[in-house]
């Protein structure tokens, strides 16, 4: 069957191709929900008792000032648990998601008493709001 002037094998072809990139744009859409810096801002509630976002103030976790891409353990006016000056760890989106659903399970025998954050989106949404809310510059 020609169509066109193009064989059926072809155009059913293309049309297949097309077809799996229309829904490989909608799931991706749907799986990728952007995650809500307002609603991250809420979420660090949580976080703000022991832990500033600008190095200000007098609190039992380190300040978040610059987390993102600097190596856990590594401010000098902080005293860290031996687990968190020995862990291999530079917080980036990734790490933070896993440290912060479970924190002792990441780094073992580290001193935040905190049980984590099982929610997903609620992670996504925090991690947004963090990376925005600690930049240096």
């Amino acid at each position: 069957m020609r169509w066109f002037g193009v064989r059926g094998s072809v155009v059913r072809g293309t049309w297949f191709v097309v077809a799996v990139l229309i829904v490989a744009a909608f799931t991706s859409r749907v799986r990728g929900v952007a995650a809500d810096v307002e609603k991250g801002k809420a979420v660090f509630e949580q976080c703000a008792a022991c832990h500033s976002l600008d190095g200000s103030g007098d609190y039992d976790g380190p300040s978040l000032k610059g987390v993102i891409g600097r190596k856990a353990g590594s401010l000098e006016d902080y005293r860290y648990s031996a687990a968190m000056k020995r862990s291999d760890v530079t917080w980036d989106a990734a790490s933070l998601d896993t440290y912060i659903t479970d924190p002792q399970a990441f780094i073992p025998g580290n001193r935040m008493a905190f049980g984590g954050i099982s929610d997903k989106a609620e992670r996504d949404d925090l991690i947004a709001y963090l990376t925005i809310a600690t930049k240096t510059n």
